[in-house]
């Protein structure tokens, strides 16, 4: 069987962090068995991602559009040199580029699908029909919509080649009914992530948040993240000091700004911060809420939020979405998508039962250490990279 030590994860682009956290975990997960890892993929940005983890070998190539991505692809190419690549995502730039890799060097691959992309597009209702006169604009014009390594068509091509992997790995429910695969969760560093080297009211002065009963969305805000549903909620509470904390904003476009805008004296908005930064500032929050709303796209993720707050022995308020209820197992608060109503009730029972709310973050903590550590996810790799063609296993 073919000895692998050097494992390449390749992203498809590091300016953003749509790949990048999902990668930095699994390949924690992969250094703490023994593996060298690097991360390697396009930067079509400005500059790479600034929450890139310090001190890991990140190899970039810069990206364009087709047809200078022909040229860009076959440089980064020639860069890959692990006995064993993992792809996050089946994107032409990074799954794309692996699948070449195994036809040029039969150097093995691994899929890790850790959303479902076309969901973005409208899902199994998208249907590329042009004309033939908006096909030529297409792919003829500087800015054509083909000239995108990430059209929808070529995420299409993709998930028809998703069987030429040797393995997949999937972290939800909803991926793993529609692509199959192997069940590797969003592990969380429960050393890094341990409620006992911080002290909540210290963490709350350094980041001015004294004085607040903070809601917590650690996390880029989206339409469908539900994060207006909180705001909704704190309207109709009407208490000054519930404050709704976000962590990072949203690198995607100004979506976070227009919460801002309409709801700015309910938001205390803190910047991006580094991975290892992030168990002080959740230690900070007094509920952690994930409000995820109900469609496809939602459905298709393991949101981080949860086991930040589970890890950290936080209260957790989130929707019944996708594998949100078998995440939290109990230890969390649930409600309905969309109900900013139910939302404000909960909020309010929790912080008129703190007490026995904090208790059950402490059950949420044990669920997250037995269940979703970066140890767990190393255990499941070992057992795939051994065997390469590996049986299903069982989710949860």
């Amino acid at each position: 069987m073919l000895k692998i030590r050097k494992i390449s994860i390749l992203v498809w682009n590091l300016s953003t962090n749509d790949g990048i956290i999902r990668a930095t975990l699994l390949g924690e997960a992969l250094k703490r068995l023994g593996y060298e890892i690097e991360i390697i993929g396009f930067i079509f940005g400005q500059k790479l991602y600034k929450a890139t983890p310090d001190g890991w070998k990140i190899i970039t190539v810069k990206g364009t559009n087709y047809p200078g991505f022909l040229k860009s692809s076959w440089e980064l190419l020639k860069k890959i040199d692990g006995d064993l690549i993992y792809a996050i995502k089946p994107q032409p730039a990074s799954y794309g580029i692996a699948l070449l890799k195994k036809l040029f060097k039969r150097v093995p691959v691994i899929l890790d699908i850790d959303d479902w992309e076309l969901s973005w597009h409208g899902g199994d209702e998208w249907k590329y029909r042009p004309s033939l006169k908006q096909f030529a604009r297409d792919i003829l014009k500087p800015e054509g919509a083909l000239r995108r390594p990430e059209h929808p068509l070529y995420l299409k091509w993709m998930e028809n080649l998703i069987n030429q992997a040797d393995a997949i790995t999937v972290h939800t429910q909803f991926l793993y009914e529609r692509f199959g695969g192997i069940f590797v969760p969003n592990g969380k560093d429960i050393e890094l992530f341990n409620p006992d080297k911080y002290d909540s009211q210290k963490s709350k002065v350094h980041y001015n948040l004294s004085g607040y009963r903070t809601l917590m969305f650690p996390g880029a805000p989206r339409p469908y993240k539900g994060v207006e549903d909180v705001l909704i909620a704190l309207d109709k509470l009407n208490q000054p000091d519930l404050k709704l904390v976000i962590v990072g904003g949203s690198p995607y476009d100004d979506y976070d700004d227009k919460l801002i805008e309409k709801w700015g004296n309910r938001i205390i908005k803190l910047t991006n911060y580094p991975a290892n930064v992030m168990p002080e500032i959740v230690a900070a929050a007094d509920i952690i809420v994930v409000p995820q709303r109900d469609n496809s796209a939602a459905r298709a993720q393991f949101p981080l939020k949860i086991t930040d707050g589970m890890a950290m022995a936080k209260p957790v308020l989130a929707t019944k979405v996708g594998d949100i209820p078998k995440i939290l197992g109990g230890t969390g608060y649930l409600v309905e998508p969309s109900s900013p109503e139910q939302i404000a009730e909960k909020i309010e029972w929790i912080f008129q039962n703190l007490e026995e709310a904090q208790e059950k973050g402490k059950q949420a903590r044990e669920r997250c250490v037995k269940y979703y550590s970066i140890d767990t996810m190393s255990a499941i790799l070992a057992e795939i990279i051994q065997g390469l063609e590996p049986k299903r296993s069982k989710i949860y």
